[in-house]
């Protein structure tokens, strides 16, 4: 006889009364007789909201993506909604990704705000994630929902709410919506749909987010360096098909060659192992399409359009790939300078990151007195400071993750614009007898030479986010003293709230929300920081390193990261 854990029997027996379809209630009974490690994986806990929103594994139960579960989540949003705006029409913009169910998802969303008497803009077909967030402002909403799973895996997809400024939730709305989630019954979903208040949207908004993309992500670069940059695009099989060719082409970007085989939306991401153009492995037919055409610049985007690989050409010639932290140096050093030769510098701007992203960032904003703010992973943090600090004017911001926003007409990472960015730089420097891969070391050479590397460590399952407990649990119990060699003099606590000051054996508080981070740094200014995924089930370790060598340093910041893993065994 298979057992099964009383409590999650408990769980699935709500799942077997008639409120659910029947197709469900007898896959669930199969699983009972036949599959029981999957029945706990299944339906031991909630899904939660994490960085970036609701995401895992479609199928059955309280811990997959399902209508059950997405009805329930929009349920309760619709009953937050109607808390905080009464007597108000409130209307929600829906938008979704070419994962597998993500329309039929969309619809179920849709269908469930509109019996709760809700105004639901649908995009009739799969549109970029920033365009959901320009959306929102753009139609005057109180709410927008994108079905994705940005880079996940095909079995997997997600639900990422975003509030009336354009930004996913924070605290304390995330917190107030879960709780609302949290008190509601299955039985209290509203299915059925009314139709009248659900209206498709399309080529109106997808004009007015191209237009708003070719303000924002141009800088008075010449047509004839536009005409001679040669460009290499792949969408990965995503959405960002549907956008960026277009918003290329109206900014005068006409040498554009797209990856054929990886353009057709397809959930099954048939031509990669994964759709994250963090992974060398995502643009290997793009830099195979550039190598043959000589191209000047490799520019790929995930499944939802929100992240961007880029690649570019030595001084030997050859495409190699930037990694997220490079990427963010040089936009945020051209923006600071575009902004610098407008005349629109005044003390008043902002840039914005993340606290497990490079330090360069902040060095390049203070020397043009630029002001820095930096927050949790998610750009839902960037998009708070925004909100939060409305008498600065925030000039661009971005994460290690590949992630990056150019102005404040969206308030999230965008892929969009931030491509159209890419092309800007890589035009003007190529124009000037220059390359946007010497630009990057000009920029090292005047702020300091740093390197960045992250580690990240898959742990799937209820035993894996167990494992990963353990391991963070082990990492405060018995913090480092030294890391490669050198003393760590500060840790920072993130879960705590506190930073500790080993050199003057002080402990103060930090600035920043609650969250499960650990970050150690060293005396020779190294940084390491441990920090369990909010969306996948994975550990992630980040390592900065820097040295003032201005000879050989790519082999001594090489070879501090390698000493760096071995100590940490994740190598």
């Amino acid at each position: 006889m298979i057992y099964v854990d009383p409590k999650i029997l408990d769980r699935v027996n709500q799942w077997l009364t008639p409120f659910f379809d029947e197709k469900t209630q007898h896959d669930i009974k199969e699983m009972i007789a036949n599959d029981p490690e999957g029945l706990e994986d299944s339906f031991y806990k909630n899904l939660e909201f994490g960085t970036g929103g609701m995401r895992g594994i479609m199928g059955l139960g309280d811990n997959r993506i399902n209508k059950y579960t997405l009805g329930k989540n929009t349920q309760g949003l619709s009953n937050y909604l109607k808390e905080k705006f009464p007597n108000q029409d409130i209307k929600v913009a829906i938008a979704y990704d070419c994962r597998h169910n993500s329309k039929s998802f969309a619809k179920v969303v849709a269908n469930v705000f509109s019996a709760n008497g809700i105004k639901v803009f649908l995009f009739s077909d799969l549109r970029p994630t920033p365009e959901l967030s320009f959306a929102v402002k753009h139609l005057g909403c109180q709410a927008g929902i994108v079905l994705t799973a940005s880079h996940n895996p095909p079995e997997y997809n997600g639900y990422k709410v975003y509030w009336e400024d354009g930004g996913q939730l924070v605290p304390p709305q995330d917190g107030e919506i879960i709780s609302e989630i949290n008190s509601l019954k299955y039985e209290d979903i509203k299915f059925e749909a009314n139709e009248s208040l659900i209206q498709n949207i399309d080529s109106e908004v997808d004009e007015a987010f191209a237009k708003a993309s070719v303000e924002n992500g141009t800088f008075n670069t010449s047509e004839e360096a536009r005409k001679n940059l040669k460009i290499v695009f792949t969408s990965l099989h995503g959405t960002s098909i549907t956008m960026i060719p277009k918003v290329l082409e109206q900014a005068g970007y006409n040498n554009v060659l797209i990856v054929e085989e990886q353009a057709e939306p397809n959930g099954d991401f048939p031509t990669v192992t994964s759709p994250n153009p963090e992974e060398p492995a995502a643009l290997k037919m793009a830099l195979e399409l550039a190598e043959k055409e000589n191209a000047d610049i490799v520019i790929g985007t995930d499944p939802d359009c929100d992240r961007l690989g880029i690649a570019v050409r030595n001084s030997n010639n050859e495409m190699v790939l930037l990694n997220g932290n490079q990427t963010m140096v040089l936009m945020t050093h051209f923006l600071i300078e575009q902004w610098q030769k407008a005349g629109k510098l005044n003390g008043n701007q902002f840039v914005a990151s993340t606290i497990v992203s490079t330090p360069m960032v902040e060095k390049i904003a203070n020397h043009y007195n630029v002001k820095y703010l930096e927050g949790l992973t998610g750009f839902k943090w960037i998009a708070k400071m925004i909100k939060d600090n409305p008498e600065l004017e925030f000039i661009g911001g971005g994460e290690e993750s590949f992630g990056y926003l150019v102005g404040d007409f969206v308030r999230d990472k965008d892929a969009v614009t931030a491509t159209l960015l890419a092309c800007e730089i890589a035009a003007q420097k190529k124009h000037a007898g220059n390359s946007m891969f010497q630009y990057l070391n000009d920029v090292y050479n005047q702020f300091g030479n740093y390197r960045e590397h992250l580690i990240s460590l898959t742990k799937k399952g209820k035993q894996g986010a167990e494992e990963i407990s353990e391991m963070m649990k082990e990492l405060r119990a018995n913090p480092f003293k030294e890391i490669a060699g050198s003393k760590v003099v500060r840790m920072d606590d993130v879960s705590k709230n506190e930073t500790t000051d080993f050199v003057k054996n002080e402990t103060s508080e930090l600035n920043l929300p609650k969250s499960n981070v650990l970050i150690f740094y060293t005396e020779d200014g190294s940084k390491i920081a441990a920090r369990p995924s909010g969306t996948e089930p994975k550990i992630k370790f980040y390592i900065s390193v820097n040295t003032s060598e201005k000879e050989n340093f790519e082999g001594i910041l090489q070879k501090k990261i390698e000493a760096i893993a071995a100590q940490l065994n994740i190598s």
